[in-house]
């Protein structure tokens, strides 16, 4: 992938618009619980500022009616915890698209939050006239939320293609470069752990990455519906039935390279007090879910990634959230540090888990995004990354 990028760009005295993702989650009083995306933002926000930029930010918070201001979607508690980050004011602007005297009093050095792009209406449909507004306010436009970087967007599409200079942020750009060098050239082998829940929902995933990896790790619910693929025993754990056949197709197109659990630790119920009980698959009996993968499988999963040279990992292998079903993720997310791979991890769950393990600074990258990052995976293309792409090119 060739684009532009933040840090090649001379930006002293210009007027920057940064489009990051600061979609935070808060509490019922509008308190943030968690401002990873933030802090995850300021890097690109103060190397501008630094280079004497007049800086504006802006990003989507929760699921607003466009053409409405609401409280609760206001980016207010975003500009007071930016402003601490960063160690200087930073005003928050509503009614920003047609610029002002906000826009006036900008200076380099300064930087405003504008109010939530998804009150201004024609955001979510990438309107045209909209973008071209908005592409008016600054004279280099800045993308630096991958999170959002598979929808076209006024703010993540149409005005990076109207705007005098566009470029990649350096959040966009690490991710750009992680999943570039996991998946467009990676050492050998390349192994991709897809769990989760469904089948339904990361199918496409599934698909594509059997045709690029050497061995797909299947997890979770999603292992299960292989498991019977296999004509193997699941009980009553969660699967999905009707997708068997898909999933003995990717069985049948690509033999022995999607390793299917042998053993499993279940319980009679989904509860964090069940009592664990290991049992080999063909064992496993009726009213049985299966909430872990067992020491067979794990030690076989070991060996193949002690052997990788690049791990893509989506999702935990089991129910991590409870201690006596965490031993499987544990073990896999233990032989993914140890191992001598270029390892990138992405998806909320994967996440909560590295966090939970304390390996967050042993995992070669982190994608923030979930989405884009499936999206990604499947092979897609991702409209924000191909308008930098055009605008690198012209």
């Amino acid at each position: 992938m060739s684009f532009n990028r933040l840090t090649d760009l001379d930006v002293a005295g210009k007027r920057v618009f940064i489009r990051a993702d600061l979609n935070v989650p808060q509490d019922d009083n509008g308190v943030i619980t968690d401002d990873t995306r933030i802090r995850a933002s300021v890097p690109g926000i103060r190397d501008a500022l630094a280079r004497g930029a007049a800086v504006m930010v802006t990003s989507h918070l929760g699921r607003p009616k466009e053409g409405e201001w609401t409280a609760a979607d206001s980016m207010a508690p975003v500009a007071q915890r930016l402003s601490e980050l960063l160690g200087q004011p930073v005003p928050l602007v509503r009614d920003w698209v047609d610029g002002g005297p906000w826009l006036d009093a900008l200076k380099s050095g300064s930087v405003v939050l504008l109010e939530n792009c998804r009150f201004n209406k024609g955001e979510k449909k990438d309107d045209e006239a909209l973008a071209r507004k908005m592409a008016k306010l600054g004279d280099v436009y800045v993308n630096d939320a991958f999170g959002t970087a598979h929808r076209a967007e006024a703010t993540t599409h149409g005005i990076a293609k109207f705007a005098p200079a566009a470029c990649a942020g350096p959040l966009m750009a690490a991710e750009l470069d992680a999943l570039g060098a996991a998946l467009a050239n990676p050492r050998r082998p390349l192994v991709a752990i897809v769990a989760g829940s469904k089948v339904s929902t990361k199918l496409t995933v599934l698909k594509e990455l059997a045709k690029k990896v050497d061995v797909l790790i299947v997890g979770g619910g999603i292992a299960n519906t292989f498991i019977l693929a296999e004509h193997g025993k699941i009980g009553k754990s969660l699967a999905e039935a009707d997708l068997v056949p898909e999933a003995q197709a990717i069985l049948a197109a690509f033999p022995g390279r999607v390793p299917v659990p042998v053993d499993a630790v279940c319980a009679k119920e989904f509860s964090a007090t069940a009592t664990p009980t290991l049992k080999a698959i063909e064992n496993v009996e009726a009213d049985d879910m299966i909430l872990d993968i067992g020491p067979q499988s794990i030690a076989f999963l070991k060996t193949v990634i002690a052997k990788a040279g690049t791990i893509v990992w989506n999702g935990p292998v089991g129910v991590f959230e409870f201690e006596a079903f965490a031993g499987g993720t544990r073990a896999l997310a233990d032989a993914i540090v140890e191992s001598k791979a270029f390892t990138i991890a992405g998806g909320g769950d994967t996440v909560a888990a590295i966090n939970k393990f304390g390996i967050a600074d042993k995992i070669s990258y982190i994608s923030t995004a979930g989405g884009a990052f499936l999206e990604f995976l499947e092979g897609k293309t991702l409209p924000a990354v191909a308008m930098l792409e055009t605008r690198a090119r012209s």
